[in-house]
């Protein structure tokens, strides 16, 4: 309510989560956002590194070399393939070596659209010498 909205910023120092709890009502953010995402044709592709996870935002219908691009122009310049599993694959298989073991692990060329919640791994190769 606009009662609690108006009230929120008045109290530092206080967690969302009790002040949710506290006033019985639940943050619409997450709603707010999706609905937002979903809007503007927007979705989100994740690169997982050892000690990192990241998520990219991309337009609905990307292709995967420009996909990467929005990682560093030159995995779009030089991209090979796209090692492409989901986001619900690892959670139901738990690791990505289960996600392989299951089948659900596969190789996307340059044609390929990213969807949301696809995991990549990017595999290009840049030279030097530009093509003519």
């Amino acid at each position: 309510s606009s009662g609690i909205n108006a009230e929120w910023p008045l109290r530092p120092g206080e967690n969302a989560k009790t002040f949710l709890e506290e006033n019985k009502t639940q943050s619409n953010l997450s709603k707010v956002i999706v609905t937002g995402f979903k809007a503007l044709g927007l979705q989100y592709f994740f690169t997982v590194g050892e000690d990192e996870v990241r998520a990219w935002t991309i337009q609905r219908h990307t292709k995967a070399p420009q996909a990467a691009g929005k990682i560093h122009g030159d995995m779009e310049r030089g991209f090979i393939k796209a090692e492409v599993y989901q986001y619900d694959d690892l959670v139901e298989h738990k690791t990505e070596g289960a996600v392989k073991a299951a089948g659900r692990y596969r190789m996307e060329g340059k044609n390929y659209e990213f969807l949301d919640g696809d995991i990549v791994h990017i595999k290009f190769n840049v030279t030097d010498v530009k093509k003519k």
